[in-house]
């Protein structure tokens, strides 16, 4: 099983409020990288991060579809799973790919609870990629880092959830669009993030930037940053790769 956790796939523009189709993001090699293991006419099953908004859904599926074809990523099967058809998980070992999408990190963590993805991937023999929310998820200790309003300020939200297990590394996504935002009257990075890598270690990684991981290596593309115990430092530029626990190398 080959594991790619990305920040953003890419394979969209919004205009007017509608996604339009592009091809997948080429930054760091991610698209050279998809089409050298993806396999002809794979069947595709998306794991929703937004399980109760069917309209969104069907709008990320229909556009994600249209972008793996634009892409050179030829399917023969592009399936959403969310609240509507559930039991579509039990056919997982039957795909070539597990797409698990962006969303609410908290509300996409239960689903994957309740449908029993973490048992499901278990022996999966297919692609799974990820982003945002998804690549989040996919730890086997999850960093839900605060991003609705009032989650911040709640003593009752829980920060640190358990995952899929995939990966070790806790990511932090779109850290380039996201390092000056403010959430419940506080910095986003410098006073909710900070204080929560009080013991832990945070990768936060800018669009354009991903993981893969494959036999127990966790290899990184792209710029990154390390945030732990408060301290935040760069492991990694664009062009450059770095073997997690290892240098970075261009």
């Amino acid at each position: 099983m080959k594991t790619i956790l990305t920040s953003s796939l890419g394979g969209q523009i919004k205009a007017n409020g509608r996604r339009i189709p592009t091809a997948l993001s080429e930054d760091n090699g991610l698209l050279q990288l998809l089409r050298s293991v993806w396999k002809p006419e794979s069947k595709v099953l998306i794991i929703s991060g937004s399980p109760e908004y069917y309209e969104k859904n069907d709008d990320v599926r229909n556009c994600l579809k249209e972008s793996f074809r634009l892409s050179g990523l030829s399917h023969s099967e592009f399936l959403m799973c969310d609240g509507r058809n559930k039991d579509i998980a039990g056919h997982i070992p039957e795909t070539d790919a597990v797409i698990l999408a962006g969303g609410h990190v908290p509300t996409q963590n239960a689903f994957m609870k309740e449908i029993g993805l973490k048992e499901k991937l278990a022996d999966y023999k297919g692609l799974i990629l990820a982003w945002s929310a998804g690549s989040m998820n996919s730890a086997k200790t999850v960093y839900a880092g605060p991003e609705l309003p009032g989650e911040a300020i709640d003593p009752s939200y829980r920060r640190w959830i358990s995952g899929l297990g995939l990966t070790e590394t806790n990511i932090f996504p779109h850290f380039e669009s996201l390092r000056e935002e403010m959430l419940d009257g506080m910095r986003l990075i410098e006073d909710i993030t900070f204080a929560d890598s009080m013991g832990h270690e945070i990768t936060a990684l800018n669009n354009g930037s991903y993981i893969v991981s494959e036999n127990g290596v966790e290899t990184l593309y792209g710029e990154a940053y390390s945030i732990k115990d408060g301290v935040m430092k760069q492991i990694c530029r664009n062009g450059g790769s770095i073997i997690l626990g290892g240098q970075e190398r261009k």
